[in-house]
């Protein structure tokens, strides 16, 4: 069996700041989540990149609705596998 992982794509840095640090209140993840940024394809433009908040979830225990809700208090969404 896999693990699982979502990532969830914030608009920004402070945003997935955010996120990652609500996740462990609000949903229990112990582990700290990864933030990566993702510079949009052709853009060259620092302002233009979008960030990654990826969660680890070896339990299965996340749910995708509840997060994806969670990612758009913040104007973000949850990336389908």
């Amino acid at each position: 069996m896999s693990d699982v992982r979502h990532v969830l794509v914030l608009p920004d840095r402070d945003a997935a700041e955010e996120v990652a640090e609500e996740l462990a209140d609000r949903f229990g993840v112990t582990e700290e989540p990864q933030l990566v940024r993702d510079a949009l394809a052709g853009e060259d433009d620092a302002e233009d990149a979008q960030w990654l908040v990826v969660v680890e979830d070896p339990a299965r225990r996340l749910d995708a609705g509840a997060l994806d809700a969670f990612a758009a208090e913040y104007e973000g969404w949850l990336e389908k596998p």
